[in-house]
């Protein structure tokens, strides 16, 4: 190994702005270091308290923890009107969302307004987003009620069986309050371990092909209301599939009325939302509300003819009035339900931070993604108490609270304010609302979201892997189920990150003539190799489980393999390796180094490594001790001046 203990002449001078360094070429990393002073890098526990101690302030850990106290007292009231006419257009759009979604959940349609108040209005204090719509979202409904099913004594399950043995039966609302309970709890640890990074698991093609194969559900799931059927509830895997068969044999039996109403409400929807509404868009930035329309005109009719009596048409029915009372979910669950709700977890806050970083991209702001994990947890956690499920920032409602001018959450107090009146007051004009009319509104809104299966081809032709991931992870959702599919979807693109992490990238360095440019030989014809130089750059991690790949690409383009018996005279006189882009080295790493630089230096080659990462200077430091040092050089330049000059002293 070569030995770096002599060192190279460094000139320093004092001047009045400071001290500049003459650094005389070829320079070594290590002496170059000394001289500007480097300062090694702390234990990452050790570094991250420091700076915890260091920027402690009472003041800022207040407003960072309650942004409201921030951006309230400086909030600009030429901002009213877009805020007014944002909210207004959100709380509309809540109505029908709300209700609809609800019946996902397998809850009373009132549970989807409480969603758009309690929770909503206490991410206006903590959240960091100035225009996302939290409350009902389809996904994450159905999985809540996926669970309501499984649990509840009107599901198929009828109960739930505890640690201890005991069987207890369970309402609707207790078990989502429950899974909200639970949610609240994930999100809160992850707030405390700054685990929002977490997301990072789930890659933009698993959460395509995971919300475009949970719109299949939905809509599956709604099939039986837009025929007017009644058919057993599914749980558990393959109950997509059993679920289809059921509607299918069930299809005679189909209520004329309800399919009659579905489809001309489907109809008008489709006709809305591709021919009104683009041209109405180029007129005003406020959408017709569609939806809340529909909610009314199916109330009054239903109500008019006497929908239920005549034609045994399924409605809402009860809808209570006032607020309810705050009550403590069911704690004995929360074991049963952990797994469940841990996923519905990292669903909800997945696409709310997608949501909320989209949108404040197109704003110019910034959204804290740890602060957001404080937000939904406490957000979650007051909804467990007054019947909601997990809230979720819903993209429809997200996107008008932004195009129709919103500028801050104030938007969302209007909302709020609106939906209050609502649960006093307007609730049970609704009691005759056909289900069949939520179903259709469901349905349509899923359009997009259906039509992420075209994004498949776009997959497949940017990466075979990134195909193999949608593939892998639409199929097991919609054939095996919701919760195994998203774990499916999750080992495949961890596998496939390590399968494409362990392929590493390697090709030799040429000079471009009268330069001190170095680049591919690969792509660049009017470049040189240095001679008696062999430039190595390398791209990947050096690790245990790729030293076997790097060796076998160094061997083969530098044309020299130590370990065989078979080499026969060469003009190489040094070998050099260029790590800029090598990201992180291990112990077994550094190891494979040492050996190989052995072997070349019997030899008579000389090994050099070059460009590499502070964290990979230092790993390779930790590694070594003062008789048995590592040659690094912070350029190529450096590596191949030293590389000639040692040329020069063997010839001498």
């Amino acid at each position: 190994m070569e030995n770096c203990t002599e060192k190279t002449p460094l000139l320093s001078q004092k001047s009045t702005s400071g001290t500049t360094a003459h650094v005389q070429r070829p320079v070594q990393q290590v002496d170059l270091n000394d001289l500007t002073r480097y300062q090694y890098r702390e234990s990452g526990v050790g570094r991250a308290v420091k700076e915890k101690l260091s920027s402690c302030d009472p003041k800022s850990c207040l407003l960072s923890t309650v942004p409201i106290l921030e951006w309230l007292p400086r909030y600009r009231w030429k901002n009213i009107p877009g805020d007014f006419a944002s909210g207004l257009t959100v709380a509309i759009m809540h109505i029908p969302h709300g209700m609809a979604y609800a019946l996902l959940g397998n809850l009373p349609p009132v549970a989807g307004i409480y969603m758009a108040f309690f929770p909503a209005l206490v991410y206006v204090l903590l959240g960091t987003s100035r225009h996302v719509s939290m409350g009902t979202f389809a996904l994450v409904c159905l999985m809540t009620g996926k669970v309501v099913s499984q649990y509840s004594h009107k599901g198929s399950a009828g109960n739930a069986t505890l640690p201890n043995g005991d069987d207890v039966r369970y309402t609707p609302v207790q078990v989502a309050t429950a899974v909200t309970f639970t949610v609240a709890a994930f999100q809160m640890l992850m707030y405390v371990f700054r685990l929002g990074i977490v997301t990072k698991l789930l890659s933009e093609t698993l959460v395509n092909a995971f919300t475009c194969a949970a719109a299949f559900y939905v809509v599956i799931s709604q099939l039986k209301d837009l025929f007017g059927l009644v058919v057993p509830k599914r749980t558990g895997i393959f109950s997509l599939v059993l679920t289809l068969y059921d509607i299918i044999i069930s299809l005679p039996s189909a209520n004329v009325a309800a399919v009659v109403m579905s489809a001309l409400f489907i109809t008008v929807l489709v006709i809305n939302n591709e021919i009104l509404k683009p041209i109405l868009a180029r007129k005003t930035k406020i959408p017709f509300p569609i939806e809340l329309a529909a909610v009314v005109i199916g109330t009054g009719v239903s109500y008019g003819v006497g929908m239920k009596e005549r034609y045994e048409l399924n409605t809402i029915g009860h809808v209570p009035t006032g607020l309810p009372q705050p009550d403590l979910p069911p704690l004995a669950l929360l074991p049963s339900i952990a797994m469940e709700a841990f996923v519905i977890t990292m669903v909800s806050y997945t696409i709310s931070m997608s949501l909320a970083l989209i949108v404040a991209q197109r704003a110019r702001y910034n959204v804290d993604a740890n602060q957001e994990l404080l937000a939904l947890g406490f957000s979650n956690l007051c909804g467990s108490f007054f019947s909601c499920m997990p809230i979720t920032a819903s993209l429809s409602r997200t996107m008008i609270q932004y195009t129709v001018g919103g500028v801050t959450q104030l938007a969302s107090v209007v909302s709020c304010v609106i939906i209050l009146a609502v649960l006093l007051w307007i609730g049970p004009v609704f009691e005759t609302l056909p289900k069949c009319v939520l179903a259709s509104i469901i349905v349509v809104a899923l359009k997009s979201m259906l039509l992420q299966f075209l994004s498949l081809r776009k997959y497949w032709v940017l990466s075979k892997w990134d195909g193999a991931v949608w593939l892998v992870t639409f199929f097991a959702t919609t054939i095996l189920s919701i919760d195994y599919g998203l774990l499916a979807g999750i080992l495949i693109s961890l596998f496939s990150m390590f399968v494409q992490g362990q392929r590493p990238d390697a090709c030799l360095m040429g000079v471009v003539p009268g330069t001190d440019l170095y680049l591919d030989t690969r792509h660049h014809e009017g470049i040189e190799e240095v001679e008696g130089i062999k430039i190595f750059h390398y791209s990947g991690s050096l690790n245990f489980a790729s030293n076997d790949a790097f060796k076998s690409m160094l061997f083969s383009l530098t044309g020299l393999d130590p370990f065989s018996m078979k080499i026969e005279e060469h003009s190489t006189k040094s070998i050099i390796l260029d790590f800029p882009a090598v990201a992180y080295i291990d112990p077994s790493g550094v190891e494979t180094l040492r050996s190989v630089i052995r072997q070349y230096t019997q030899l008579d080659v000389s090994v050099y490594i070059c460009s590499c990462s502070d964290r990979v200077f230092e790993a390779l430091k930790k590694c070594s001790d003062k008789s048995d040092q590592f040659a690094i050089f912070p350029t190529v330049h450096d590596a191949v001046l030293h590389s000639q000059s040692s040329f020069v002293e063997r010839d001498v």
